[in-house]
């Protein structure tokens, strides 16, 4: 049956890959891995341009190789939603008895990826784009739109949990027909070569990945 995946790539980043050498991971080898009995068709893939870091100047560019690194593969898109920085004023977790209460931080938060990921969810099923969506995500937030591409469209809709097992959002989980989580052999499995071509030319695995 057609299969569409959407993949939530914050999400994914910080459940799975995130201080692992399991960065450069190949979209496309890492469904056959998680959902091997499905015939994938298109791969939506949803994150945002981050911004550089003082101590981490050089990290905008191992996202942009990474992003063509994933346009190489047949039938996946890149969807960018945007990060915005902004004052705030936080209570300290732990604050000094007579010292202040609260500091002042400058917080930054990734807008639109979710919204974008459920709207191409909701769309595609409507025009019959897919018989199966898959979700690779573990943010509550998707329950609803999950909820009704199943009621309104009759659609089925899996769950794959990039957690690891460590945390499990029983609302996501709940309201799919079906659940994976995400194992390390399977990242192993799914990492791209070193080197890869595209038509600007030769893409190279970032140090340190």
């Amino acid at each position: 049956m057609r299969t569409n995946v959407y993949v939530d790539g914050f999400n994914l980043y910080y459940g799975c890959l995130r201080h692992t050498p399991f960065k450069w991971l190949d979209l496309a080898a890492f469904c056959y891995q998680v959902l091997p009995t499905l015939a994938i068709q298109r791969i939506r893939y949803f994150t945002a341009h981050v911004r550089a870091p003082v101590n981490d100047p050089g990290k905008p560019q191992r996202q942009q190789t990474y992003l063509r690194a994933l346009r190489t593969i047949p039938g996946l898109t890149v969807h960018l939603g945007t990060f915005l920085s902004h004052p705030a004023i936080m209570p300290l977790a732990h604050p000094v008895p007579g010292g202040p209460q609260t500091a002042e931080i400058i917080r930054t938060d990734e807008k639109g990826s979710d919204v974008n990921l459920a709207s191409y969810l909701l769309v595609d099923g409507y025009e019959g784009d897919y018989d199966i969506a898959v979700v690779v995500s573990n943010d509550s937030d998707l329950t609803t739109p999950i909820q009704l591409v199943r009621q309104k469209l009759g659609l089925k809709v899996g769950v794959v949990n990039p957690q690891m097992s460590k945390h499990v959002s029983w609302a996501l989980k709940n309201a799919a027909d079906f659940y994976r989580d995400v194992h390390r052999t399977s990242l192993v499995a799914s990492q791209f070569p070193p080197t890869l071509r595209d038509l600007h030319g030769t893409i190279t695995k970032p140090a340190g990945w």
